[in-house]
């Protein structure tokens, strides 16, 4: 059944030598997609110069492509040991995105791999462009390093959910769509994230204020969800939202093995302010 969305564009900014981590952004941007967007009502939409651009003349082509390629709402770069071409006003393409995107104040997560290279395979040029560049990203914000693709994959992850339930150009621009389509979602809270919250609503809303969380799958009310039917993805982050409620006090826990959890008072002063 089709339902009505808030695209939020996610420029990939790299070089050319970390094309196994952009592939992965995807995959994330996808997966998230997947499992969330009918849901909340949003979609992820990956944008690169490769896919989004097309041939134009009349300007240098970084500034087409900077052009064609504006308006993203977030914008996910990566490095290894290149920088990139330079464009005649950044030592890179990668980094005039960056840069621009910067500028319109708008959301930017940066990554440092540091998996081993062959120093031969080691542009000297290069490596020491990048340097200043991640030097002077260290006195003006917050950037995340990462040993190989599979930790990558796994910070990126975490960090784009943390991002979509705490940053204001996505949660004001979220509950402007559904306040102008007559809508109602989640409201987002920054430090849980949204199957938490989902949760912790529901059951606030039955008649017992429990969740029963088991090897087969999690019970609230009349509504059950059966893991054997879910996706891998799913059940972690079912298993991990029940951690977090736990963790922060809003359940806890009547069973002896740790199968029924019950409201607490915290939990249902929360769950009222989150809309379903």
């Amino acid at each position: 059944m089709s339902y009505k969305a808030t695209v939020f564009k996610v420029m990939i900014a790299s070089p050319g030598d970390v094309l196994e981590e952009r592939k992965l952004i995807r995959e994330v941007l996808h997966e998230w997609n997947d499992i969330h967007s009918e849901m909340r009502k949003i979609v992820l939409l990956p944008v690169a110069w490769e896919t989004h651009s097309s041939p134009d003349m009349g300007d240098r082509p970084q500034a087409i492509i900077n052009r064609q390629l504006k308006d993203c709402d977030l914008l996910v770069g990566v490095f290894w040991t290149r920088i990139g071409t330079a464009t005649g006003e950044y030592p890179s393409g990668t980094v005039e995105e960056i840069e621009e995107h910067i500028k319109k104040e708008k959301p930017t997560m940066l990554y440092f791999s540091s998996a081993s290279v062959r120093p031969d395979n080691v542009d000297p040029d290069q490596y020491s462009e990048l340097k200043k560049f991640k030097d002077s990203c260290e006195s003006r914000g917050l950037f995340e390093k990462y040993s190989d693709t599979v930790e990558f994959k796994d910070k990126f992850d975490r960090q784009l959910q943390r991002k979509l339930n705490s940053e204001p150009c996505f949660t004001e621009l979220l509950q402007s769509y559904t306040e102008s389509a007559g809508e109602s979602t989640i409201l987002l809270s920054p430090e849980l994230s949204m199957m938490a919250q989902i949760l912790l609503k529901k059951a606030s809303l039955s008649d017992d204020g429990i969740i029963i969380h088991t090897y087969f799958g999690i019970k609230i009310g009349e509504e059950s969800k059966d893991y054997q039917s879910m996706k891998p993805r799913e059940i972690a982050e079912s298993e991990s939202a029940v951690e977090e409620l736990e963790r922060f006090g809003l359940i806890k826990d009547q069973g002896y093995e740790r199968e029924v959890f019950k409201v607490t008072r915290e939990g249902f002063e929360k769950a009222d302010s989150v809309i379903l």
